[in-house]
């Protein structure tokens, strides 16, 4: 039987290893989704995931239970997230890395990622241009509109989970996806 995340974490929080490494295993993944997204490098993006669930079960008393875990999680992998890209501005541009936009969890559910099954070369090739591209136009994004347009697009959180994620009102992350989307359509005219 599959036990909910509140159940888990009350497990986890009495000591309940199994219960916190069943919480990583639920959530590992999609928050490397957004990470990768975000920070561009898959080192240091697994590193990110990795300080996200230190933090998180250090802190699990601060956890409430207001918001689901996964937003609460959420928040902390992209605060992780903004802070490296702070610390590492000097970096002005990164390598596109075809194995993370391509087969990593950030285009698979665009239908980029994979191989799908009794897919032609040439429909093969052109995926991956548009990943590319797509790649691309998400990068030229800022932290703040990468962060809400990832958590929308790749993940499918409500704009009511994203405000809880980045803890900013409503409107805020509204008003982000809206500039975001703009920057996006423009970006990937120009590269198209």
């Amino acid at each position: 039987m599959d036990q909910t995340d509140s159940e888990l974490v009350d497990l986890a929080r009495a000591g309940d290893r199994d219960a916190a490494r069943q919480l990583v295993e639920r959530y590992q993944r999609r928050v490397l989704g957004v990470v990768i997204g975000m920070v561009r490098n898959p080192d240091d993006a697994r590193e990110v995931v990795q300080e996200t669930f230190v933090r998180a079960f250090r802190n699990l008393d601060g956890f409430k239970g207001d918001s689901s875990f996964y937003t609460w999680l959420y928040r902390i992998a992209v605060n992780q997230a903004i802070d490296l890209q702070r610390r590492e501005s000097k970096r002005s541009s990164v390598e596109f890395d075809e194995s993370v936009s391509v087969e990593g969890a950030v285009f698979e559910p665009l239908g980029l990622g994979g191989k799908a099954g009794g897919e032609n070369p040439f429909d093969a090739v052109r995926n991956r241009e548009l990943g590319r591209k797509i790649f691309e136009a998400i990068e030229g994004l800022t932290p703040d509109h990468r962060a809400v347009i990832l958590l929308r697009e790749i993940e499918g959180l409500s704009y009511e989970e994203i405000s809880e994620a980045l803890d900013c009102s409503l409107g805020t992350v509204m008003s982000r996806l809206h500039y975001a989307r703009k920057k996006l359509q423009t970006r990937l005219k120009e590269l198209l």
